[in-house]
């Protein structure tokens, strides 16, 4: 008579199942913020760049930053990636979950005999296994191996952002400290002007209108000044918080920036492998993908599901037998359509979503195309107009020395250029910043995501 085989195959089993179980290891929040004070011992890999001509790049914190070193460091420190990366790894881990099988369950009954006297135990062993996992089985790796893939890619087009958006805070930042030095030297000219007037005002040598003239020119630009270091300063914050610096961190900027008009006859070329090329549209393309696999299992699982299994049993009187069991839903109610409703639902949702996508990438291309052109064109207009009011400038400057000009005549003139100069910056800041836009819209090589270690 057995007296210890149903234990002693429950213990086993158990030992099994729990030999390939994880510890559990706390893992408490840090309650001090991450952020750097300096760029003082932070190196960056630039084959770890997600845009090639990034990883032919360098990065020297000891000299001024240029555009795409700037983009570099953002990249390697933005907090937000960061967190991206993390989140990265929960769609590994779920791609890894769902291609497990379930496993099978074992069930076991015992029942000594109290009466009459002698006779045998009865015990119950039975194990049963759930079938269809393993008909979808290979469909949920499909799906899981497309997730990861769009994740992945998803990361990249999150890269890509910040480098977008490290470029145009850099040109605002060398554009604005531009805008600053100008301003700065009309501060002084008109400085010293208000001050010559107001001394020759007390000998009775200038007239009040003269006076005030210069001095509304000067609190102008005292004002213009002091809207301009707002600026200056929220900028340089903004810049900060995306390197992942503490606000005011000492960051020394390059004022070069230097980037060629695009080929406009190239660009629309190049849109014929935008879809090959552009980290957002392939994400697209492998969600549409994991859901083509979800329809495909919703369509399989409207077959009934069912166990297969087999016991072995012994009664009181030790009469032994072994027995198969099937155990099957009955499709009387619910034949799946409901799911399947549902997925291709889904997947018309992404498909729109993807379509939608492409439209605005090209769409937006040609937009930018046109917003470049237009703003060459603007730009060249008030250089030529820069040229006549320089040869002015200096005519008018010799005659205002001589007497032939007066006070508020000058200032006039001088107000008209410091505007258009400060307009020519301002149109070279958009013009770099479209220019920065359409480097992203194009899209660049993307790299070969399939070298990237898969973590469970």
């Amino acid at each position: 008579m057995p007296r210890f085989p149903v234990w002693v195959l429950a213990a086993a089993l158990s030992a099994g199942g729990l030999s390939g179980c994880a510890g559990y290891h706390a893992d408490p929040l840090s309650d001090r913020p991450d952020l750097a004070a300096g760029l003082d011992g932070i190196s960056v890999d630039p084959a770890s760049m997600p845009l090639p001509e990034l990883r032919s790049h360098t990065v020297d914190p000891s000299r001024p930053l240029d555009m795409d070193a700037v983009a570099m460091l953002a990249v390697a420190r933005n907090p937000d990636l960061r967190t991206a990366r993390v989140r990265a790894h929960v769609t590994h881990a779920e791609a890894f979950n769902n291609g497990l099988l379930p496993n099978p369950t074992f069930s076991a009954d015992y029942g000594p005999t109290t009466s009459p006297p002698g006779g045998a135990a009865a015990f119950t062993l039975a194990l049963m296994q759930d079938i269809m996992p393993f008909v979808t089985l290979s469909s949920r790796r499909d799906a899981g191996r497309a997730a990861v893939r769009g994740a992945e890619l998803d990361l990249l087009w999150q890269e890509w952002a910040v480098v977008n958006q490290a470029r145009l805070l850099t040109i605002r930042a060398v554009s604005l400290g531009k805008q600053r030095e100008l301003l700065e030297a009309n501060r002084k000219l008109f400085q010293e002007r208000s001050a010559a007037t107001r001394a020759a005002l007390l000998r009775g040598d200038e007239t009040l209108v003269n006076v005030v003239s210069d001095l509304s020119a000067l609190t102008s630009i005292e004002t213009q000044l002091h809207d301009l270091d707002l600026q200056i300063q929220s900028n340089r914050f903004d810049l900060d918080a995306l390197l992942g610096l503490e606000p005011g961190a000492d960051l020394s900027l390059s004022d070069h920036i230097d980037l060629p008009d695009p080929d406009a006859d190239k660009v629309r070329a190049s849109l014929s492998d935008l879809v090959a090329r552009r980290p957002d549209l392939l994400a697209l393309k492998a969600g549409y993908e994991a859901q083509e696999e979800a329809v495909y299992q919703a369509v399989l699982n409207q077959f009934p599901p069912f166990s297969l299994g087999g016991n072995r049993a012994s009664d009181n009187s030790n009469s032994k037998s072994w027995a198969g069991s099937v155990s099957i839903a009955l499709p009387i109610f619910n034949h799946n359509e409901g799911t399947i409703a549902v997925e291709k639902a889904n997947r018309e949702t992404l498909k729109a979503d993807y379509q939608a996508r492409l439209d605005a990438a090209y769409a937006g291309v040609g937009q930018t195309l046109s917003q470049i052109a237009l703003l060459r064109a603007q730009y060249e207009s008030c250089a030529d107009s820069l040229a006549v009011l320089d040869g002015a400038g200096r005519q008018s400057e010799a005659a205002f020395r001589s007497g032939g000009l007066d006070e508020r005549s000058f200032a006039d003139l001088k107000g008209a250029e410091l505007a258009r100069r400060l307009e020519a910056v301002r149109i070279e800041e958009a013009l770099l910043e479209q220019k920065v836009a359409l480097l992203t819209l194009v899209g660049s090589e993307v790299p070969d995501l399939s070298k990237k270690e898969e973590k469970p």
